[in-house]
């Protein structure tokens, strides 16, 4: 999120109630799936139900299982998120444990990225590159020609009405350049590099009209699920997934008491003042958690919110635990005086946000970046089949008593404790061919306290 100005101390009545706008997109849910076109496109965003694969060679079944019990897992959100100028369709699953001897256990949430070349978009991507070479090369072309130019109306020897080569593009003799047909690049005039921008803008724009953006937005999955191993997969009810911008609302303004100006206030006490979210930057405190604290108070603002996407941005922490302590590392400090003639105020340590220790991507070995995490509301939002309908055929009710009678049931005691889960996947989006993939990311648990 771009830093947001420090507000100025006033004690003015009339404070600004104009919402801020950050950089961060919230996932929350918008009903049921009901549309089967839906279910099988990986381009419609969703919380549980069953994946709607991206890659034409089925991913195996494993991918989902608990590296915990080793059983397969619900999946929890599967979002459409492809990357900027990139010619291929991407798509982010997620999978939860919800067992109770699973939580608190690394492994029991896993997340996949799939990849598949979307050719019609990779087409439309080389003209718009090769579009924009020509307008770079034909400004270059420019840009030498009215340094020419200005060379020449600077030099004082030169002879207007010599018969050289270069009469014609003179400043007197610039007008004949144009009548026998000299390419517009050639003429010195300030203008033409905007107006060769301007035609390939237009050419730009006819030939995405010729696209079928149908085509581009749509994504079946390669493999029908009812004809693969992952059709008996355990599922949630499916959900739309939509996305919506966040905002916060503008910060406070002190109130000043009389008698007391803006010049009476010292570091000390500007230093108290809340500067704003995008810092980023905590403080270490004996007192509460102010991690969860700050958590709290940023989810509140929008309580509907399942997940908090934001590609290379700024993870929200949910406490004061070892992951906190690896994005958040605390500074280097100089070691406290011994003396008491070398008495000094030690202020508190201030962390910043640093993703250097995630493990980088071990297939093309760049750096992972934050993408998304999972917040608390989206296990209030999993219910399981049977807990929404209430009501289950003969057959289900025939093969929970087998399961029961043969022990299986052992952990039918379900339900997840985390508070948030971080998704931080390759910053490259690689894949190992260039045209399909199917990779494994980091994913940082912070379970709730």
């Amino acid at each position: 999120m771009p830093p947001r100005p420090e507000d100025d101390w006033s004690d003015s009545d009339e404070d600004d109630l104009s919402q801020v706008e950050t950089s961060v997109l919230l996932g929350v849910p918008d009903g049921n799936i009901d549309v089967q076109t839906d279910v099988i496109d990986a381009a419609v965003s969703r919380i549980g139900g069953l994946p709607a694969q991206l890659p034409s060679s089925e991913p195996p079944i494993s991918s989902s299982h608990c590296k915990s019990c080793n059983q397969p897992m619900e999946l929890l959100v599967q979002m459409w998120c492809p990357f900027e100028d990139s010619p291929m369709d991407r798509a982010l699953y997620i999978w939860g444990c919800a067992r109770t001897g699973c939580q608190h256990k690394d492994g029991s949430v896993r997340a996949w990225r799939g990849l598949r070349v979307n050719k019609k978009y990779a087409e439309k991507l080389a003209r718009k590159r090769e579009r924009q070479l020509e307008r770079e090369r034909a400004k270059a072309k420019a840009d030498e020609e009215r340094l020419r130019l200005e060379v020449q109306r600077k030099n004082p020897q030169v002879n207007p009405f010599s018969m050289n080569k270069n009469a014609g593009s003179t400043p007197m003799f610039g007008l004949g350049a144009q009548i026998f047909g000299a390419p517009k690049s050639e003429v010195g005039e300030s203008g033409d590099g905007q107006k060769i921008e301007e035609a390939d803008e237009g050419d730009s724009d006819s030939d995405s009209g010729s696209t079928d953006e149908e085509d581009l937005l749509t994504a079946m999955a390669g493999v029908k699920i009812e004809e693969s191993p992952w059709q008996n997969a355990p599922t949630y009810p499916p959900l739309y997934l939509s996305t919506m911008a966040e905002y916060l609302p503008p910060q406070s303004k002190a109130r000043l008491p009389k008698g007391v100006t803006v010049d009476d206030l010292g570091d000390e006490d500007k230093k108290d003042k809340d500067v704003s979210w995008a810092k980023e930057t905590y403080e270490d405190s004996l007192e509460v958690d102010q991690v969860f604290e700050r958590f709290m108070k940023r989810v509140g603002y929008e309580g509907e919110q399942c997940v908090r996407y934001e590609l290379s941005g700024t993870p929200l922490p949910y406490a004061s635990d070892k992951t906190f302590d690896m994005l958040w590392p605390l500074p280097r400090q100089d070691p406290l005086p011994v003396t008491k003639a070398a008495f000094t105020v030690v202020r508190p340590q201030r962390r910043t946000y640093d993703a250097s220790a995630v493990p980088k991507c071990p297939s093309c070995n760049s750096a992972r970046v934050f993408e998304c995490q999972l917040m608390p509301n989206l296990i209030n939002v999993l219910r399981p089949a049977s807990e929404v309908s209430k009501k289950s055929s003969d057959e289900e009710r025939r093969r929970a008593v087998e399961r029961a009678l043969k022990g299986e049931d052992k952990d039918e005691k379900r339900g997840m404790e985390w508070g948030t889960c971080l998704i931080f996947s390759c910053s490259k989006d690689c894949s190992v061919d260039g045209k399909e993939g199917w990779m494994e990311e980091e994913v940082y648990i912070q379970w709730d306290v």
